[in-house]
């Protein structure tokens, strides 16, 4: 956990400087939050792979647009069986992984800014 907060650090010190500028990424999510959301989900060695190809994207060579980072997960498989009561209770979902191919290893993270934005919503 230390180790993923030595490099997400920086990240939110940048995007905190970074507000007192324009917005000029061409991607959604920035370069930095996606880059954020690599070190949380991946291993560092992927997500600085991963992050530093999306920082060479963007320019004026490359169009831009939505570009979600891609997780690399393997579901848990389940050992016990399930009861009604496992389900009681309210959860909060911070991001959602969609799959990004039919093997089911890979995923689209994106995350539910509704959830983010109101710390008390639950």
């Amino acid at each position: 956990m230390r180790f993923k907060k030595f490099f997400i650090m920086p990240i939110k010190g940048y995007q905190y400087i970074s507000r007192m500028f324009p917005a000029n990424c061409r991607y959604y999510p920035s370069c930095s939050e996606y880059a954020k959301w690599q070190f949380e989900f991946n291993s560092p060695h992927h997500a600085l792979t991963a992050s530093a190809l999306r920082i060479l994207r963007c320019n004026q060579l490359f169009p831009g647009g939505i570009d979600y980072p891609v997780v690399y997960f393997i579901p848990p498989t389940m050992t016990k069986s399930l009861d009604i009561n496992d389900f009681c209770g309210k959860i909060r979902v911070n991001y959602w992984l969609v799959p990004k191919d039919a093997s089911r290893s890979r995923y689209y993270l994106i995350k539910d800014f509704h959830a983010s934005n109101h710390p008390n919503h639950t």
